[in-house]
């Protein structure tokens, strides 16, 4: 598992460039109709991962199994979430777990922990991105800084002793508030 971590590490720290870039470079009304269909996508992706990663495990099994890394489509789909990470960040984690929790076969609290290892992939290049070439209000990134330092290890902590149903309800629940917000907006 370690070779594949690594491997779809690269798809994060790819995408979160690219995404980056885009930031950088686009208009911010370039993405603001598409996040919200982005975030609504990965909330349905986690309330039906359950029934699709069956049916896709039901399918790999009756052609010889589930590869051992996970579907082919996985690490397109981790630098795809790497972009709209490195460009808009909110909500990456629905989308992580709903692309890892199908594609990936493995528990909930392990995906949890590789969600949380390739968000701060992403969130460390575009940091870097930005302070390379952007402006930037530092009392406002060292808050955000330490709130996601601080997320990431409550996160973390509190992922791995909830019961698989009732951490897919929080990532459901945070997912649709982020959603909301991104609406009234």
């Amino acid at each position: 598992m370690e070779a594949y971590g690594t491997l779809i590490g690269s798809a994060s720290l790819i995408g979160a460039a690219f995404g980056a870039v885009l930031l950088l470079w686009l208009p911010s009304e370039a993405f603001d109709a598409i996040v919200p269909a982005l975030v609504g996508l990965g909330v349905l992706l986690v309330v039906l991962g359950p029934r699709i990663s069956s049916a896709v495990a039901a399918r790999h099994e009756a052609t010889g199994g589930l590869p051992e890394h996970g579907a082919a489509w996985v690490w397109p789909a981790i630098a795809g979430t790497g972009v709209y990470g490195g460009y808009f960040g909110a909500a990456q984690g629905v989308l992580l777990m709903a692309v890892l929790g199908i594609g990936v076969d493995d528990d909930l609290q392990r995906l949890n922990a590789t969600k949380n290892v390739l968000a701060l992939i992403v969130n460390t290049v575009a940091a870097i991105v930005f302070i390379a070439v952007a402006d930037i209000d530092w009392a406002v990134a060292g808050l955000i800084a330490v709130g996601s330092v601080v997320g990431g290890q409550l996160g973390a902590t509190v992922g791995r002793r909830l019961p698989p149903a009732v951490l897919r309800g929080v990532i459901v629940v945070v997912g649709l508030t982020a959603l909301v917000f991104l609406l009234l907006d």
